[in-house]
C-alpha cells in the first residue's frame, strides 16, 4: 500500500511539473489565460508548491489582474518567504494597486536578501513617486487646489493603473473643478467593476448635487451612508444637500403665495449653505432677482442677476430677467446688449420683439426728455404740466440770474428755452402723442429753431407793468441788457436772444 501511495504521489508530481512547463510555454506566447488554467491545474495537484502560485501571480499581473495577482504571490511566500521572485511580484501588485508603503515593505525584504538587485531599486523608485504624489495630492484637496490635486492623481495612477482609490480622488477634484461629465464618466467606469464601491457613488451624488438634482443626489448618499455609515464626506453633503433643497422649496413657496419679503430671506439663507453649488446658486439668485422686481427693486435685482451670470454665463432666464430690468431702470443701451445675446441663444417671436422694443426705447432716449426737464411724470396730466412749466420758467428766467456770471447767465437761458421747449410739446395733445411715439424732435414741424420762449412765458404771466419779480431794488429790476431787459424790469414786447 506504501508503495502504491508513493507512486500515486510521483505521478501527481510529475504531471503538476508537466503543467507547469505547458504553463510556462503559453505564457511565453502571451497566451496569459490558458498559462493561467494550466498553473491552476498543477496547483490543484500540488497545492503546496509556492513556484506554481508565483507563476500564476505573474500570469495575472500581465493581464492586469493586480489583486489576483496578490493574494496568488502571497500565499507563495507563506510556503516559501525567501522567494525573490515573490516578493519582486508582491512590490509590483502592491504599487499597480496603489498601496506604496506596502510596496516598500516587500522591497525591502528584496535587499535584505540581494541589497544590489536592480528591478527592486527601479521599482522602489516607483513607490516612492506614488507614495510622494499621493501625500501631495491629500494636502492640495485640503487646501482646495483641486487642478493640483488632479495633476498629482494623473502622477500617481501613471505608475498605480489599479489603484480605485487615485480614480475616486481624481474624479472628486474634477467634481469640485465643475468638470462634471468627466468625473461622472470616472466613476461609472469604477462602479462598472466595483458596483458597491462606497466612494464613487458619492461622487457620482456629488456631480449631481452641483448639477442641481437634488433628489438623485440625496439618494446616493444615502445608499453611500448604508455601505459606509462612517463616510464623513457623504454625510456632510447629504446634509447640504437636504438643507438647499428645503430652502429654496420654501422659498418658492413662499414666492408663490405672494410673500415677497419672506422668499427674499428663505433664499438668502439658501445661498450661504454651500458656495460650491454654483448651478444651484445661479438659480436661487436668479429667483431673489423676480423677488426684488416684485417688490420694486430693480437695481437689487440686476445685481442679483449679475451674481447669476457670473456663475452661469450661460444662464438664459438670468440675462433675461436682467435685461427686463435694464429697460425698466431706463438702461437702454445695456437692455439692447443683454436682449441680442438673449436672441443669440434663442431666437424666439418674443425675444426679437423685446430687442426691438429696447432699441425703440434707446432711440427715444437719445431725444431730449421733456419729462425730466419739468420734472413730471410720462403720466403727467395738463393742470400737472402747466405747474411745472410755471415753476421751471420762474425758476431759470434771465432776470433771476442777471447778477451772476455769464457762464451762468448763459445756461440759465439754454434751461429756460428747454422748458419752453417741453412745454410746448406736451401741452399740445398731438405733439405729444408722436413725442410719446419716439418721433425725433426734427420731424416734429420743423423742430424748433425758431422756437420763442418769450411768447409762452408771456401767456402764462402777462406784461408787469411796474417790474419785474426777478429786478433787484423797489421792484426796478437789474436787467438783462443782452436779453432785451432794461431798469424797467420786464417791459412788454421782450425778446430773448440765445448764442
Amino acid at each position: 500500500m506504501e508503495n502504491s501511495t508513493e507512486n500515486h504521489m510521483e505521478t501527481n508530481e510529475d504531471v503538476a511539473e508537466a503543467k507547469k512547463s505547458e504553463g510556462n510555454c503559453c505564457y511565453k506566447k502571451r497566451d496569459y489565460e490558458a498559462a493561467i488554467q494550466l498553473y491552476t491545474e498543477a496547483i490543484e495537484m500540488c497545492p503546496d508548491c509556492a513556484n506554481y502560485y508565483n507563476n500564476r501571480a505573474a500570469a495575472f499581473i500581465m493581464l492586469d489582474k493586480y489583486q489576483q495577482g496578490l493574494e496568488d504571490v502571497q500565499r507563495a511566500l507563506r510556503i516559501d518567504n525567501t522567494l525573490i521572485k515573490g516578493y519582486l511580484r508582491e512590490a509590483k501588485c502592491h504599487i499597480a494597486l496603489g498601496f506604496a508603503d506596502a510596496a516598500i515593505r516587500s522591497l525591502n525584504q528584496v535587499v535584505d536578501f540581494e541589497p544590489g538587485n536592480k528591478q527592486a531599486q527601479s521599482e522602489m523608485r516607483a513607490a516612492k513617486m506614488v507614495q510622494h504624489h499621493d501625500q501631495d495630492g491629500h494636502k492640495a484637496f485640503d487646501a482646495g487646489d483641486y487642478r493640483k490635486v488632479v495633476y498629482n492623481m494623473d502622477r500617481a495612477i501613471d505608475h498605480s493603473p489599479a489603484c480605485t482609490k487615485f480614480k475616486v480622488k481624481r474624479a472628486e477634484a474634477l467634481a469640485k473643478m465643475k468638470r462634471f461629465t468627466e468625473a461622472s464618466q470616472a466613476v461609472n467606469g469604477i462602479l462598472m467593476r466595483e458596483p458597491r464601491n462606497a466612494d464613487a457613488i458619492y461622487v457620482r451624488g456629488l456631480c449631481l448635487y452641483y448639477q442641481d438634482n437634488m433628489d438623485k443626489a440625496l439618494q446616493h448618499f444615502q445608499q453611500t451612508l448604508k455601505l459606509a455609515p462612517d463616510h464623513s464626506s457623504a454625510r456632510v453633503a447629504f446634509k447640504k444637500c437636504k438643507l438647499l433643497k428645503s430652502k429654496k422649496e420654501e422659498g418658492n413657496e413662499r414666492f408663490k403665495g405672494g410673500r415677497y419679503k419672506e422668499a427674499y430671506d428663505l433664499y438668502t439663507e439658501a445661498l450661504e449653505v454651500d458656495p460650491l453649488n454654483v448651478n444651484t446658486n445661479a438659480k436661487i439668485y436668479c429667483n431673489r432677482a423676480t423677488v426684488c422686481s416684485k417688490l420694486k427693486k430693480p437695481d437689487q435685482a440686476i445685481l442679483d442677476c449679475n451674481k447669476a451670470l457670473e456663475l452661469d454665463p450661460d444662464y438664459l432666464k438670468a440675462l433675461m430677467r436682467r435685461a427686463k430690468c435694464y429697460k425698466e431702470t431706463e438702461q437702454y443701451e445695456e437692455a439692447v446688449r443683454d436682449y441680442e445675446k438673449v436672441c443669440q441663444m434663442d431666437r424666439s417671436r418674443e425675444n426679437k420683439a423685446a430687442l426691438q422694443d429696447a432699441k425703440f426705447e434707446l432711440k427715444k432716449s437719445k431725444r431730449k426728455d421733456y419729462y425730466k426737464m419739468l420734472n413730471i411724470s410720462k403720466n403727467a396730466t395738463d393742470d400737472e404740466i402747466k405747474k411745472a412749466y410755471k415753476k421751471h420758467a420762474l425758476l431759470h428766467h434771465p432776470d433771476r440770474h442777471s447778477s451772476k456770471s455769464e457762464e451762468v447767465q448763459k445756461a440759465e437761458e439754454v434751461k429756460f428755452k428747454e422748458v419752453g421747449e417741453a412745454y410746448s410739446v406736451l401741452s399740445d395733445s398731438k405733439k405729444k402723442m408722436r413725442y410719446d411715439s419716439g418721433q425725433d424732435l426734427e420731424e416734429m414741424d420743423g423742430g424748433f429753431g425758431g422756437f420763442d420762449p418769450s411768447q409762452i412765458f408771456t401767456s402764462f404771466f402777462g406784461h408787469p407793468g411796474g417790474g419785474f419779480p426777478f429786478g433787484g431794488h423797489g421792484g426796478g429790476g437789474g436787467g438783462h441788457r443782452d436779453s432785451g431787459y432794461y431798469g424797467g424790469g420786464f417791459p412788454g414786447g421782450f425778446q430773448f436772444q440765445y448764442g
